[in-house]
C-alpha cells in the first residue's frame, strides 16, 4: 500500500517522526525493483463510519476541527501536545494512513491478496478518544475492527515495536475474537508505561492480551528467544484467520528514543518468522504494518524494505549491497551518508525455550512472568 500523500503526516521539522523515513523506504523498495514485481495500491482515506469502528465521534470531530484550524489545538484529546502537535490537514493525512491499512485488510479477507504491507501504518498508540504517542488514528485497530465487521471470528495481532501496543490492546481488551501480543521494552523505562505481564484482558476475554516486558538493553538473542518462547505457541492455540503484525523498527540499537539493542538482522528474522507463522496458522493471510522507528536513514528504510520483500516472496539477502541510486537519494534528501548493505552483520541465533530456563537471566524472568500470567488462562502449560 502506497500513496505519496502519506508523507503529509508531518508533525514538523523538530519532531522525531520525520516523514522522510516513509519516502526513503519507498525509494529503497523501488531501487530493488520490488514495485515492478508486486502490486502497489493506494486507497481512499478512511471515512467517518470506518473511523468510528474504533474512535469516538467527538474525537474524530475534534481532529477535523484542529485539522482545519491548528491554532485551536489546546491539548484536548491529546492534540496540540509535544508528542502530537497540530498541523493543517492532520485529519486527512491520518485518515489516509488508516484507509491504507483498512483497504489492505479488506483485500486479504476478499482473497485478492494473500499478504499486504502498509509500512506507513502501525500507529498503535491512538486511543478511542484521543491521540497519543505520535499516533492520531489507530490503523491497526481499525483494520482488525473491519475484519471483524466482515465476518472474521479470530484475528491475532503481534506487535514487536519497542513500545507497548497499548491502543490496540485497549480497543479489544474485552473481545475474545482478538488476541493481542506485544513484545516491548519494560514499562518501567519507556512510554507508555503500560504492558505489564499481568495485563491479560477484560472479564469477557481473559487471556486475550499478552505482554512480554523486556528489560532495557535486551539484544538479539534475548529478543528472539522471547518472541519464539511466546508467539508461536499462542498462535497455534488461537488459530487466527488473519495475522496482523506491527514491525516498529525502534527496537534497533541505533534508535534514539528507546533502550533495546536489537539489530536489523534480528528484525528481519522476526519478519520471516511472522511470514512463516501466517502460512502455518492463518492460511497465509498476513497484514504487516510499520510503526515506530526514528533512525530514519540507517535503520527504518532497510528494515521495512526487508518486510516488503519478505511479504512479496522476493526476500533480499542480508549481505546485499544497497543500490547506489538510493544512496544518492539519501544524500540528496538528508545530507547523510546511507548504509552500504542490507545487514548489520549480526548472527540471529537464539536458545530455544525448551532448552531450559535460567532463573538469573532477566530476559528469561520476563518471559516466564508472561507465560505464568497468560498461558494457564488459555489452557496452556506455563
Amino acid at each position: 500500500m502506497w500513496d505519496e500523500a502519506v508523507t503529509k503526516y508531518d508533525f514538523g521539522p523538530s519532531h522525531p517522526m520525520d516523514p522522510v523515513r516513509l519516502a526513503l523506504t519507498m525509494g529503497l523498495v523501488r531501487a530493488f525493483g520490488l514495485d515492478q514485481v508486486l502490486q502497489v495500491r493506494a486507497a481512499r482515506p478512511a471515512g467517518d463510519s470506518t473511523l468510528r469502528l474504533v474512535h469516538r465521534e467527538d474525537y474524530v470531530d475534534a481532529v477535523k476541527q484542529v485539522s482545519a484550524d491548528p491554532r485551536s489545538a489546546d491539548g484536548s484529546y491529546g492534540l496540540g501536545t509535544a508528542d502530537d502537535p497540530a498541523f493543517p490537514g492532520i485529519h486527512e493525512a491520518s485518515a489516509l494512513i488508516a484507509g491504507q491499512s483498512v483497504a489492505a485488510a479488506e483485500a486479504i479477507w476478499a482473497g485478492e491478496a494473500e499478504h499486504a504491507v502498509n509500512f506507513a501504518g502501525g500507529l498503535h498508540h491512538a486511543m478511542p478518544g484521543g491521540a497519543s504517542g505520535f499516533c492520531v488514528y489507530n490503523d491497526p485497530a481499525l483494520a482488525i475492527a473491519r475484519l471483524l465487521e466482515l465476518g472474521a471470528e479470530r484475528v491475532a495481532y503481534v506487535d514487536v515495536d519497542v513500545h507497548h501496543g497499548d491502543g490496540v490492546q485497549t480497543a479489544f481488551w474485552d473481545d475474545p475474537r482478538v488476541l493481542t501480543i506485544s513484545l516491548h521494552e519494560h514499562p518501567r523505562t519507556l512510554f507508555p508505561q503500560t504492558g505489564w505481564p499481568q495485563e491479560t484482558g477484560g472479564p469477557a476475554a481473559e487471556g486475550s492480551a499478552v505482554n512480554v516486558a523486556l528489560p532495557a538493553g535486551t539484544g538479539d538473542e534475548g529478543w528472539l528467544r522471547a518472541f519464539h518462547a511466546t508467539v508461536p505457541e499462542l498462535l497455534a492455540d488461537f488459530r487466527p484467520q488473519v495475522l496482523v503484525t506491527q514491525h516498529g523498527a525502534d527496537t534497533h540499537f541505533e534508535d534514539p528514543l528507546a533502550h533495546l539493542a536489537v539489530s536489523l538482522d534480528a528484525q528481519r528474522a522476526v519478519q520471516e518468522a511472522c511470514h512463516e507463522l501466517a502460512h502455518r496458522h492463518a492460511d497465509g493471510r498476513w497484514l504487516a504494518l510499520g510503526g515506530g522507528g526514528y533512525a530514519v536513514v540507517d535503520v527504518v528504510p532497510r528494515s521495512w524494505t526487508h518486510l516488503v520483500a519478505i511479504a512479496g516472496h522476493r526476500p533480499v539477502e542480508p549481505g546485499t549491497a544497497v543500490p547506489a541510486s538510493w544512496r544518492e537519494e539519501v544524500f540528496a534528501r538528508t545530507r547523510q551518508l546511507a548504509p552500504a548493505r542490507m545487514t548489520d552483520g549480526r548472527s540471529v541465533d537464539w536458545r530455544d525455550w525448551d532448552a531450559g530456563y535460567d532463573p538469573a537471566d532477566r530476559t528469561d524472568q520476563a518471559v516466564l512472568a508472561t507465560r505464568r500470567a497468560v498461558f494457564p488462562l488459555r489452557g496452556l502449560l506455563a
